[in-house]
């Protein structure tokens, strides 16, 4: 397949072969499904602590004697039931990450890839250089190539002007060619990428 290739004033300059392994497949659902899963729960980090029946300050001595009061016996006023008691069953650290063979992952980003590619939603940029990194310059940007919609900015390596310039850009986001992932193709609507970076990835991923 081919896509057309413009310049930073939205003019078309040239056009660009794309791999049809991975810009025009059949989309797995599944694949970007289950990747998708592992990746929210790889981001979380377990640190959830609650105090237990053993780790919560005081308790140590019996409340009441055991027989002759009327109440129920108790052996601790730290037990689970009492204000101030421990958690019965509380969350504590531990890992969510999920790990998933490394065909699936390659099948999800082919097909989220592929998803973006048949609703034109992918933009070749020639070039992509922000001198001063100004939000101004970004913005001018977008509006010559005619972009009304959340946006995923996609370079060959991070460049701090192009960050710089579209970090304050609501529903705009910069990414490395080497960190693109699924989350990021299926939560912003369209994919702008440089040339190179294409190329970048193709090169990577060729069969």
């Amino acid at each position: 397949m081919q896509l057309d290739v413009y310049n930073m004033k939205g003019e078309v300059v040239d056009t660009i072969e794309l791999s049809d392994d991975i810009f025009a497949i059949e989309p797995n659902e599944d694949a970007i499904y289950r990747v998708l899963v592992a990746q929210q729960a790889n981001r979380r980090q377990g640190t959830h602590k609650v105090k237990d029946r053993s780790e919560v300050r005081g308790g140590g001595r019996k409340p009441f004697r055991q027989k002759g009061t009327g109440r129920a016996r108790q052996g601790s006023s730290r037990s689970p039931k009492h204000v101030g008691g421990g958690v019965v069953f509380g969350p504590t650290p531990r890992s969510y990450r999920v790990r998933l063979p490394k065909k699936l992952r390659r099948l999800a980003l082919f097909s989220a890839l592929s998803v973006k590619s048949s609703g034109d939603k992918i933009i070749v940029l020639d070039d992509l250089t922000i001198e001063n990194g100004k939000t101004r310059e970004m913005v001018e940007v977008l509006n010559n190539l005619g972009v009304d919609s959340t946006s995923l900015i996609v370079t060959t390596g991070k460049n701090d002007y192009v960050v710089r310039s579209a970090r304050n850009i609501q529903g705009v986001k910069t990414a490395p060619v080497n960190a693109l992932s699924v989350l990021d193709l299926l939560k912003y609507d369209c994919l702008i990428a440089t040339r190179e970076a294409l190329e970048s990835f193709q090169e990577v991923y060729a069969s």
